[in-house]
């Protein structure tokens, strides 16, 4: 996979990904949304704190992922281009997605709408990471935290804090319910899927051996 930051390889395909995969990450979370059967825990959290603030959802999600950025300062953590982009691009979209996706009505159709947000959600995750331009505030706080305590298991840290955000997005008021628990059974083997679908080739490394000058000598040490 290309080096994070570096536009020098591809630029106009991973900039062109990158911002795809942002714009359908948003409008993944506004069809879960408007579905109503559950969120991921991040989503819960959001909510919760939208209706307990009054501010709109894509707002919250911007603030809580720049408080989140923040925490990679002692961590030592670089954001990339694509992790500042995470944070403001996919608050923008959620808030445009919601005004135009109106709520599902009939059952069926509130779960279609949740079907086509996890798929979607995947492939999104699939787009952005897939660019090399830096992960999302949220999986930089987990990577960069175990980066720096390396006994750590990444998947016991994950589950930490998601369960975490879960159970205070629970108590805050978000939607914990049906969708939640697909999103979980669902988005790893989603991601394992998109991701490498996605991923920008890696930039072939430079020839270190320099080209003959000259004709090949002989089998005696003579020109041919």
């Amino acid at each position: 996979m290309a080096a994070i930051g570096n536009l020098r390889h591809r630029p106009a395909r991973r900039l062109t990904q990158l911002y795809v995969g942002l714009t359908l990450y948003g409008v993944s979370m506004a069809l879960m949304i408007r579905s109503n059967l559950g969120l991921d825990p991040w989503d819960v959290f959001h909510q919760g704190l939208a209706r307990q603030t009054g501010l709109s959802f894509g707002t919250i999600t911007i603030l809580v992922g720049a408080i989140v950025l923040l925490l990679w300062i002692p961590l030592r953590q670089r954001p990339g281009l694509g992790t500042v982009s995470n944070v403001v691009v996919i608050g923008l979209v959620v808030d445009a997605a919601l005004a135009l996706v109106p709520p599902g009505v009939g059952l069926p159709a509130r779960i279609a709408m949740l079907v086509v947000g996890i798929i979607a959600n995947g492939a999104a995750t699939g787009l952005y990471l897939g660019a090399a331009l830096g992960p999302g505030p949220r999986d930089g706080l987990m990577t960069g935290y175990v980066a720096r305590r390396p006994g750590r298991s990444i998947r016991l840290v994950r589950t930490v804090i998601e369960v975490t955000v879960l159970a205070l997005g629970w108590l805050l008021g978000g939607k914990v319910g049906f969708g939640t628990v697909a999103y979980a059974l669902a988005i790893g083997p989603l991601a394992q899927l998109f991701i490498p679908l996605f991923a920008v080739p890696a930039q072939p490394a430079p020839s270190t051996v320099e080209p003959a000058v000259g004709p090949a000598p002989g089998p005696a040490g003579e020109a041919a």
